[in-house]
């Protein structure tokens, strides 16, 4: 029996990846079994807010050189789309508009399409009725291989409700009953951010689904405002548990910092022993510094340090800079991954 698939979904918001960074991921990560890379970075405009404005043809040929990239790795490319709103008036105007959108998807070459209803209000009758439709009519025009839409509500996290309106009665049965039982459909689990995945929580999830829930996985992404001052490289101190055979998938979204997100992202195919994954990132000398400061890093983070102490960690990574993980720690310290106070969820 084979493993359930296993990727990356560049899902979070504040500073985006560069293409060169993505590719480079990639690279990393497929002799390491990851399958996929989804691209939804929530700073696009033209696949959120904007959904129905055509891409521009340069932004629509660098996404397709791209997936070139991508999958010339032997990596699947995947792309997540947001109708944002779509569910107030899916009328014949906004059908057509994502239906053309789904076609310029189709142009540039995308093998896993992801429908996300995440981050827009969701206390409407007929909702999952609605969003089931949406996707049904998505999977038909497009020529991806693989379907995963995000719910409104894709965990038991009560700030979703909090934040976007109290979920409809029955929401994820109706959903799970009406979408197309091959579709996938993400879960966060019991947290937006959460430590692991017990065994009778996805039991329940898949029971309420209809089908083994999609994990989209946040345990290392600091995007949000608490977690932007921590960098999350070692699952081994934090609990991270997961039976993967309850799961139609795995999606990790990662760190806003790409290089070291690839230190834990390894991790999660070769499992937690985390130094071997820091060695096989960085240099012996700059593998040693993380390792003397990690606990700093990833547990009590730099929120707690004034400038004086900031400035000493700074100079102190700044002998490695020509290390893309060393770059990245200086950056950190200077503020330049700061919360997105778009990210409504922490």
């Amino acid at each position: 029996m084979s493993s359930p698939p296993l990727g990356v979904i560049e899902g979070f918001f504040g500073k985006p990846w560069s293409d060169a960074e993505r590719v480079a991921c990639a690279e990393f990560l497929q002799p390491r079994g990851f399958d996929f890379y989804v691209y939804a970075p929530k700073a696009d405009r033209h696949l959120r807010r904007q959904w129905a404005v055509p891409f521009p043809d340069a932004e629509l040929a660098e996404l397709a050189a791209l997936s070139a990239e991508i999958r010339g790795r032997a990596v699947r490319f995947g792309i997540g789309l947001t109708p944002y709103n779509i569910h107030q008036n899916y009328d014949a105007g906004a059908r057509a508009a994502l239906r053309a959108k789904v076609a310029q998807l189709n142009a540039i070459g995308t093998d896993v399409l992801c429908i996300l209803f995440d981050d827009m209000p969701g206390n409407f009758a007929g909702l999952a009725q609605l969003q089931a439709r949406v996707v049904g009519d998505v999977t038909a025009w497009s020529a991806a291989t693989t379907f995963i839409m995000c719910p409104t509500y894709y965990s038991d996290d009560p700030i979703l409700e909090r934040v976007f309106g109290a979920a409809p009665l029955n929401y994820w049965q109706d959903l799970g009953r009406d979408l197309d039982p091959a579709i996938g459909i993400f879960w966060t689990g019991q947290k937006i951010c959460s430590v692991g995945y017990s065994d009778p929580h996805l039991e329940d999830v898949a029971t309420r689904l209809h089908r083994k829930p999609f994990l989209w996985d946040n345990h290392i992404a600091n995007d949000g405002k608490i977690r932007c001052a921590h960098v999350y490289l070692d699952l081994t101190t934090s609990g991270w548990s997961l039976n993967r055979a309850l799961a139609a998938g795995l999606a990790v979204n990662p760190m806003n910092q790409p290089g070291l997100s690839r230190i834990a992202l390894a991790a999660y195919a070769d499992g937690p022993a985390f130094e071997p994954h820091l060695r096989a990132v960085c240099s012996a000398a700059l593998g040693d510094a993380l390792l003397g400061d990690v606990e700093l890093f990833q547990h009590r983070g730099i929120a707690q340090l004034d400038a004086a102490g900031r400035a000493a960690l700074a100079q102190k990574y700044r002998r490695f800079k020509p290390e893309w993980c060393a770059r990245e720690i200086v950056a950190w310290l200077a503020g330049d991954y700061d919360f997105d106070p778009n990210c409504l969820t922490e």
